[in-house]
């Protein structure tokens, strides 16, 4: 089984929109210091739709390379394109990852049988030595590997025994469990939904794939670790620390337009580049077409990360240890704001 806590990680850029390969290697670093089971290099959190494949192979290259023996490193390799994800596989065994995450094929809508038979099963088959990790999260993709297929899978492919679940539909996941079975392991893809996940007895989530862990792996790191061992209550304090964070993965607004009112979205990983930016970690901007946030967005985010440093300051100290930043006066000066929110709808 694949359990613990890993991080999606997000690929800094520099201000000329290039991969920061110093920042990739200090983000890493950082995960590694702080306890986390592995690192997940260009998921869908890492901007992978806006990597060219040189850039995407280099990041996962590097993040196997730095991982090596320290903790586990899962690619992520998949596309709404069998044979892309054929290619980013080959090029990830060979660079030494332990798994690789197949994302549904987003936009072209296949159903769920021929996310079996025409995209999973081609990668696990041509692999067989490598841990396939189908994702499912039809909301960003439109589409989804429903548990039955996923059932069928797991019989013919040993090498398919893991899920990251991101429906946020728990009877999904309990139907999940029941076809596939006990020693079958579902990974949390929701970080809001892990402490639920690794407690219902019927979905038995054996970690999760963390976006604010790019933040505060130490937390996540112990959450999981206290869900494992069954320390509810020490794990439902560290739960309830991180949930300032847990509402960042979208930031939803209400914009004034000159037409009426209309509601904003800023989607992962824009908030937590955002944040990141602020605190002074390398980051960088997302990649178009994905921009920068509203005031009120912005707002939001500076609000959610006080309130940590405030009541809960243990989640953001080992960033600022590692990173040698002051966390009070970054939260606290406007000038570290520039530039990362529009300025007018």
């Amino acid at each position: 089984m694949i359990t613990g806590s890993f991080t999606a990680l997000i690929t800094p850029f520099t201000k000329k929109n290039e991969v920061d390969y110093d920042g990739l290697e200090k983000l890493v670093n950082f995960q590694i210091q702080n306890g986390i089971s592995g690192i997940l290099a260009v998921g869908t959190t890492g901007e992978s739709p806006t990597l060219v494949w040189e850039e995407h192979n280099t990041v996962v290259q590097k993040v196997a390379e730095m991982t090596k023996n320290k903790c586990l490193c899962i690619a992520g390799t998949g596309s709404n394109n069998t044979a892309e994800a054929l290619m980013a596989t080959s090029h990830a065994l060979h660079a030494g990852v332990d798994a690789v995450l197949l994302v549904d094929p987003y936009y072209n809508g296949p159903s769920s049988l021929e996310i079996r038979k025409e995209y999973i099963e081609p990668v696990a088959k041509a692999f067989p030595s490598l841990d396939i990790i189908p994702y499912v999260i039809p909301g960003r993709t439109g589409t989804q590997l429903l548990p039955e297929d996923l059932a069928i899978l797991t019989q013919t492919h040993k090498n398919v025994r893991t899920v990251k679940e991101a429906t946020g539909n728990l009877t999904n996941m309990k139907q999940t469990k029941k076809c596939c079975g006990p020693d079958f392991s579902i990974i949390s893809g929701d970080d809001g939904l892990t402490f639920v996940m690794m407690t219902d007895p019927e979905i038995q989530c054996t970690g999760v794939i963390s976006v604010v862990s790019n933040i505060a792996p130490k937390a996540v790191s112990e959450l999981v670790r206290f869900l494992s061992a069954g320390e509810y209550e020490t794990a439902k304090k560290i739960h309830t620390a991180l949930e300032p964070l847990f509402e960042l993965i979208t930031v939803k607004t209400t914009e004034s337009t000159l037409h009426g009112k209309v509601e904003c979205r800023a989607r992962n990983p824009l908030a937590t580049k955002t944040l990141m930016s602020i605190m002074g970690m390398p980051s960088g901007r997302c990649r178009q077409p994905l921009g920068k946030m509203t005031k009120n967005g912005i707002q939001k985010v500076v609000r959610a990360a006080r309130k940590i440093q405030a009541d809960n300051p243990e989640i953001f100290q080992p960033a600022a240890e590692f990173f040698n930043i002051d966390i009070d006066a970054r939260l606290n000066s406007d000038s570290c704001l520039e530039g990362l929110y529009y300025t007018e709808y």
